[in-house]
């Protein structure tokens, strides 16, 4: 079957339903209401994970392992037909070992709990996580302590190929999981789900290929690799292709999908074109080793049992970088802290849900030195302050833009600015609001010196983590310029001028 297997669909109705219960936090909560609908545990089946792929896992037993949580969810890898690693590494099949490992002869993929959410208040005492010192797969999840989980996988290549290629890739793909709890279920109270997966690329946030899980989404979930560099992408229905708006439903505009053609040398910063990628084969899929009783496994049409020549990957905790050689240490060391999970309460739906979508991008603030025929200062922030505001219709975002300019920035703006991109090495915007004045004499009485004002131009964006500034990065991960031209009036078009700016920032 491979990538044209027959997968299990639900109807809409019964996937929204399962959605929105498991976004509410509440222990054994029957009926759920959320916005305009109010959804009961009914509406999806005990112990009948057919419903939606997205159920990896529905139990009795409140413990569970962690390097069982890891296999239920584990994705099938997806190598392009000319991936040089696929040829270039005497045999050893990829994703490896780490170099100060043991050797398997079979691809190694890591995993790690980077964070667990936690119930809090009467009936849920007790720890969430258990450790257990002598194997760390073995260290233990209470269920009934938890709402959700993040789990990353990551994936060691010896080395990468194209622009900037240098020895030891480590790569990385993000889940989000939640423990929906069903007490009118007695045979399987606990169910893990899939809501959201997350496939890294080139270390930027901006880039992250980011998939919300829907009725469309089959499981297990299938990660492209991208040839030679390595950022995986999600393939939401195993296709093998690469569908911006389909296999990433997030920031697709932003998102870099995979672009085999890096390979080559060349950096496209631009937005995804379908050229960029190559078409997958079955031949070089590398498959999870799915536990006897995934509801999953039929899926996969591969089997361990039926096909020995299928390739199985072995999983493995995430190790520490202490017995790395130097020119790997901050490849392991820049995924975080090796003590992991971390524990964080939960007490309210928000919080929850606010868990659930994942990164807010604390630095998506932008600074910026003005001249508009005078000096001054901007700052450009979200729509909603602290969370973006994508364009549903266009894809690109909408944000406020304030600047101070003149004497003692004594003028004053605030205008709203639209581009299609936050990440592109170059992209157009246009800007519409208020500038407001302060004159050094009383204004005329009868005509104000307030107006409005309409901007247009290109902003050129310079990414610092790859750079030898990557300190900078500790503000933002862009820094850039602007050249536009604004003029005043809303049907008169007067007073033009060019802009220019100089700043940190995306937007």
């Amino acid at each position: 079957m491979g990538w044209k297997r027959v997968a299990a669909r639900t109807s809409g109705l019964a996937w929204v339903t399962l959605v929105l219960a498991c976004a509410a936090p509440p222990a054994g909560a029957a009926a759920v209401r959320f916005g305009d609908f109010t959804i009961t545990a009914e509406s999806v089946p005990c112990c009948d994970s057919r419903v939606a792929q997205a159920i990896v896992w529905s139990g009795r037993d409140s413990l569970m392992r962690i390097e069982d949580i890891a296999a239920y969810c584990a994705p099938v890898l997806w190598f392009s037909p000319d991936e040089p690693l696929l040829t270039m590494t005497d045999g050893k099949p990829i994703p490896q070992a780490l170099p100060f490992e043991d050797d398997p002869g079979r691809p190694v993929v890591y995993y790690r709990i980077r964070e667990i959410m936690t119930r809090e208040g009467r009936g849920h005492a007790g720890p969430a996580y258990l450790p257990d010192s002598t194997a760390r797969g073995r260290s233990v999840v209470d269920l009934s302590r938890a709402t959700g989980i993040h789990l990353d996988y990551f994936f060691y290549y010896p080395s990468e190929e194209g622009l900037g290629h240098h020895r030891h890739d480590v790569e990385s793909a993000e889940f989000t999981l939640v423990v929906w709890r069903r007490d009118s279920c007695a045979a399987c109270p606990y169910n893990l789900l899939v809501t959201q997966v997350t496939g890294k690329a080139h270390g930027m946030k901006w880039y992250d290929n980011m998939l919300s899980v829907d009725q469309y989404t089959l499981f297990p979930i299938h990660l492209l690799v991208e040839e030679g560099k390595h950022a995986t992408c999600t393939d939401k229905n195993g296709d093998g292709y690469y569908t911006p708006g389909f296999d990433v439903n997030r920031r697709s505009n932003d998102a870099w999908g995979v672009r085999d053609v890096m390979r080559g040398g060349t950096l496209f910063t631009s937005g995804f074109e379908a050229w960029m990628a190559k078409v997958r084969r079955p031949e070089h899929q590398v498959h999870p080793p799915l536990p006897a009783n995934s509801p999953l496994r039929p899926l996969l049409g591969r089997d361990e049992a039926l096909a020995p020549d299928s390739t199985l990957y072995q999983l493995r905790p995430f190790p520490s970088a202490e017995r790395a050689e130097p020119s790997l240490v901050h490849f392991i060391a820049d995924k975080g802290p090796a003590d992991w999970p971390a524990q964080r309460p939960v007490t309210g739906l928000v919080k929850f849900q606010q868990w659930t979508e994942g990164d807010r991008f604390s630095k998506s603030l932008s600074v910026a030195a003005r001249f508009d025929g005078e000096l001054g200062v901007a700052f450009l922030f979200p729509l909603f302050i602290v969370k973006n505001f994508e364009d549903p219709l266009a894809g690109g975002y909408i944000v406020n833009r304030v600047y101070l300019k003149d004497h003692k920035l004594r003028d004053f703006a605030w205008t709203f600015l639209y581009t299609r991109s936050a990440s592109r090495w170059v992209g157009g915007y246009i800007s519409g609001g208020m500038e407001f004045n302060d004159p050094e004499s009383p204004p005329d009485p009868v005509e104000s010196d307030d107006h409005f004002v309409i901007e247009t131009g290109v902003k050129f964006r310079m990414n610092m983590v790859h750079s030898r500034l990557k300190f900078l990065t500790k503000l933002t991960d862009f820094w850039g310029f602007r050249v536009g031209v604004k003029n005043t009036g809303f049907a008169d078009i007067t007073g033009l001028a060019y802009v220019m700016e100089v700043g940190a920032g995306t937007w």
